[in-house]
């Protein structure tokens, strides 16, 4: 087995590459740790479509079962579904079996707690000093029950968002939507809900055989094949998601992708308009959705990057919606996750509710331009170029909560490391892409004068 440094560990979970570090016998020790961290307490266990999804779920049955847990097999179903299930199960907390956007030969596991949101970094810790100590508890035989299976997670998901939602019409018609759900987890509760939700359905790659047609990331490069069916079809909206549909991309009746922190601000506007709440998102997510906030004389607190961190910011501010500029919407009144099932509904339903068509409302959004690189920074050197850049821009306001964000009147730049590679991640947002552009090559000039 390779030493725990060949993994990636955040407060996002563990994950790694099958057939290298990502081995069962490292995946049982894992799931011991957590079966241990919890107290052989119920755990409610999913996976995504990925072939190596059945071998490493064994592999955490495993572990889970050698520690007294009861568990509950959902199989393969979305990561929000599972989220949902701890919660309606009343579990002690859940895995999901998923490397999300990551290539085919990624495989990973999130762990989640008994809120349904996934662990912080301070359990993150408890758990992964359990996981080294290799302290198990160990269940007697009578402890040791089968796996339960239970095929309710896609139902139960349904229900709870139908039960907010009803049927859309659009201009006194059905809406036609097409989606691309990368033959993953969405494959097999997307094309349902759209259907419940009165629309009708063009498809792409919702074969949940895990063979994915395109790398499962939802961002623009992706969506070739989803934007000339939008166009072929005569689609209103297209949808796409990543492998555990907690992620989701849009692409406009034009064929056109409308970016992915335009998926959290149509949301959030929708919302608002509707009722006034606080807003929380992440530091490195648009500026469009302070104004839009600003508009409705609503609140937007800002976090630390990673999903844990938002909800649980929405928690304590008791947050009307919230979310990532990855594609993630958080909408606590339906489910307490990043849901692109939930985030689908709202855009459809902000549809109806205006009679206009998508591109006319991400047209209606505050403009910026977002220049994203990530480059290469062994952790030992990010203290001192951090430091260098805060000597730089010290006469401007910053913001030190996560890395360093340099905040102006209509842009700002946000440089951090990375929580699970050695890389430094350097976003910049701008009302022009040249502005944002040229920033960006004043900050990556710096770092390599460094």
């Amino acid at each position: 087995m390779k030493p725990i440094r060949t993994l990636k560990i955040s407060i996002s979970g563990v994950r790694g590459v099958i057939g290298d570090s990502l081995s069962p016998t490292l995946l049982t020790r894992f799931a011991e740790s957590f079966g241990t961290y919890l107290n052989s307490g119920k755990i409610v266990v999913g996976r995504d479509t990925r072939t190596s999804g059945e071998m490493v779920k064994h592999a955490v049955f495993a572990g889970l079962l050698a520690t007294g847990c009861p568990v509950v097999d959902l199989d393969i179903c979305p990561v929000p579904t599972i989220q949902l299930m701890v919660r309606k199960l009343g579990a002690r907390g859940g895995i999901a079996i998923t490397a999300s956007h990551n290539p085919v030969e990624w495989n990973a596991l999130k762990l989640i707690r008994s809120d349904g949101c996934f662990l912080n970094s301070y359990q993150a810790e408890e758990l992964l000093s359990i996981y080294h100590q290799g302290d198990y508890r160990k269940a007697r035989n009578h402890e040791i029950k089968a796996v339960k299976k239970n095929s309710q997670g896609i139902p139960s998901h349904l229900e709870q968002i139908l039960k907010h939602y009803g049927p859309v019409l659009w201009k006194g018609r059905r809406l036609k939507v097409a989606i691309d759900c990368c033959n993953g987890a969405g494959s097999l509760m997307t094309p349902e809900l759209l259907q419940a939700l009165g629309c009708d359905v063009v498809s792409i790659n919702t074969t949940p055989d895990g063979i994915f047609p395109h790398p499962p990331e939802p961002v623009p490069q992706n969506l070739t094949d989803l934007c000339q069916l939008v166009k072929e079809s005569g689609a209103d909206v297209g949808f796409a998601q990543d492998a555990d549909a907690d992620r989701l991309a849009i692409v406009s009746e034009k064929g056109t992708p409308i970016g992915e922190d335009n998926t959290l601000a149509l949301a959030v506007k929708f919302l608002l308009r509707q009722e006034q709440g606080t807003v929380v998102t992440n530091l490195s997510t648009t500026q469009a959705i302070d104004d839009i906030a600003q508009v409705f004389n609503c609140r937007v607190i800002r976090t630390r990057i990673g999903e844990v961190n938002v909800t649980e910011t929405m928690k304590k501010e008791k947050a009307l919606i919230g979310g990532e500029g990855n594609g993630g919407v958080i909408f606590p009144r339906i489910n307490f996750a990043r849901d692109s099932m939930v985030g689908i509904t709202l855009v459809l339903h902000y549809m109806a509710l205006t009679a206009s068509p998508l591109s006319t409302l991400v047209e209606e959004l505050p403009r910026y331009y977002f220049v994203k690189h990530t480059l290469p920074c062994p952790s030992f050197r990010v203290r001192s170029f951090l430091n260098s850049l805060k000597e730089i821009y010290f006469r401007e306001k910053l913001d030190l909560t996560d890395g360093l964000k340099i905040l102006r009147p209509d842009s700002w730049a946000h440089i951090r490391s990375s929580n699970t590679e050695p890389i430094m991640r350097i976003v910049v947002e701008a009302r022009n892409e040249e502005t944002a552009q040229a920033w960006a090559r004043e900050i990556i000039a710096m770092m390599h004068d460094e």
